[in-house]
This record gives C-alpha cells, sequence and structure tokens, in this order.
C-alpha cells in the first residue's frame, strides 16, 4: 500500500509553515542555555526562595506555562516546564527558541524496560524511537531521531565529573501511556530501549528542524515489564529531581 494511504508519513518540507513561532513571538533578552524541567516541584521551590525571576510566560488553554531565569555562577540560565506529552511540550520548546533561547538540556523521569534498572539510575537519551505523531512533521519518516552530540557529550563530561552513574540509550517514546502492551515493549527492548516516556522524539525533531542544540537527562522511574508493572512510587524521589535539574543546569551552560 502507498505510504501516503497514511497522513502520518506526508511529510511537507515546506520550511514556512501557516502559522511561525516567530510570526506570533518576537525575540526577547533571554538566556541562550535553558533547562527543560519536568519536576514542577522544583520550579517553584527556585521561584519561592526568589533565586528565579519570570521573564516570559507561554500560553495555551491549560493556563500560563512561565519561563524563569537565574544566575549560576555568574552566566545565564532560562528554564521552564514543557507540559506533558509530545504535541504540548514541542510546541512550547518552539516557543522558547522563537524567544531566543539556543541550547536546551531537558530533565525529567520515564518508565524502565529492564529490571534490573533501580530507580533514580539516570539515562541519557542518544536516540529515540519515533513511536508518536509530532517528529512526523519535522522530520522525514524514520524509525528514529537522534539528540544532539553536542548536548550528550556535555551531559556526559558532567556525569563523570560528578563521579554520577548513568547508562546511554536508546528510548521509546509513546503518545499512549495506557497502550504500552507486552509485545511492544519487547520489541522496544531488543533494538535497545531502555526508558519509555512521551516526548524526547519531538524534542529531538524540532531542534533539528530549527537547528538548536537539545539532549536530555532521564532518571529511572517506574518498572514496565510485561506482567510485572510497578510504578516503585517514582514520582515521591525529591532529592533526585532536586539533582538531576541541576545536573542538567551544569550540562546546559557547559555547552558553548
Amino acid at each position: 500500500m502507498n505510504s501516503q494511504f497514511y497522513p502520518i508519513l506526508e511529510y511537507d518540507p515546506a520550511v514556512e509553515a501557516i502559522i511561525e513561532p516567530s510570526h506570533v513571538l518576537k525575540p526577547m533578552d533571554v538566556a541562550e542555555h535553558c533547562v527543560v524541567c519536568f519536576f514542577q516541584e522544583v520550579i517553584q521551590d527556585l521561584v519561592a526562595s526568589g533565586r528565579a525571576r519570570e521573564v516570559t510566560k507561554f500560553i495555551s488553554e491549560m493556563g500560563d506555562h512561565p519561563m524563569y531565569e537565574l544566575e549560576v555562577q555568574g552566566q545565564r540560565l532560562a528554564f521552564f516546564h514543557p507540559g506533558v506529552g509530545a504535541p504540548l511540550a514541542a510546541g512550547i520548546l518552539e516557543e522558547a527558541i522563537a524567544r531566543g533561547c539556543r541550547k536546551f538540556i531537558a530533565c525529567g523521569g520515564c518508565g524502565v524496560l529492564a529490571p534490573e534498572i533501580a530507580v533514580g539510575h539516570l539515562l541519557v537519551p542518544i536516540s529515540a524511537v519515533r513511536d508518536e505523531g509530532t517528529s512526523y512533521h519535522y522530520l522525514p519518516p524514520a524509525r528514529e531521531v537522534s539528540a544532539s552530540p553536542e548536548g550528550v557529550a556535555a551531559i556526559e563530561q558532567v556525569l563523570k565529573r560528578r563521579k554520577v552513574d548513568y547508562l546511554l540509550t536508546k528510548t521509546w517514546t509513546t503518545d499512549a501511556i495506557y497502550r504500552e502492551t507486552a509485545e511492544r515493549a519487547s520489541l522496544r527492548k531488543q533494538e535497545g530501549c531502555l526508558a519509555v516516556e512521551m516526548e524526547a522524539a519531538s524534542f529531538f525533531a524540532v531542534a533539528q528542524f530549527r537547528r538548536v542544540e537539545f539532549a536530555q537527562i532521564l532518571y529511572s522511574g517506574d518498572m514496565v515489564i510485561p506482567g510485572a508493572w510497578d510504578s516503585r512510587d517514582w514520582v515521591s524521589r525529591g532529592s533526585i529531581r532536586q539533582q538531576l535539574f541541576w545536573l542538567a543546569a551544569e550540562a546546559c551552560l557547559a555547552m558553548g
């Protein structure tokens, strides 16, 4: 069957879309380096401490998504929460790029496909299997999309310097958390995925399309194993989440 029977495979290489972020958002004096942080409580603590100030906000029907800035060792660093799920996260990333950010490290959590990976162990995706929809609007159809080599290198340098154990891996990006079936999980593990999450493929695709740098650090959360799912109480690991933000910040600022 012709691949164009499936709308998701009808890639259009047009550089400009009908609605461009740059048409609705003007560049600002924002930090070039930016952490995309999935930990709302970490952001709230930074704001409450007075270390961070709001510099702009992105608006959706869910409400405001503020972008903040703080100073780290004399350098400016922006950060924001991208929302959850590929379409929203990619859209907010687009707007951050339109405002002027250029080098991104994301920090978040993920499910793991191997039971031997303990809660809190760090995973660094080198690529993502594109089992979501958003990335297909930015890049031609392909099975995977790569993280920024510069970003991955910066993360590795920081983790090695800090003597933090980590694993390089592929990650499985999916839109449907309640359709992670046993067969698909087994297939993804066979092709090298240790992590499963919802945004990495779209982040990497947007970054490649917009010619910015983007890499990600994940901490292992729930165990997504056929017949043995276990939440492992992963979202309550506050100290891990705080630490991961600062590792991401250090790595982000290490990029040129």
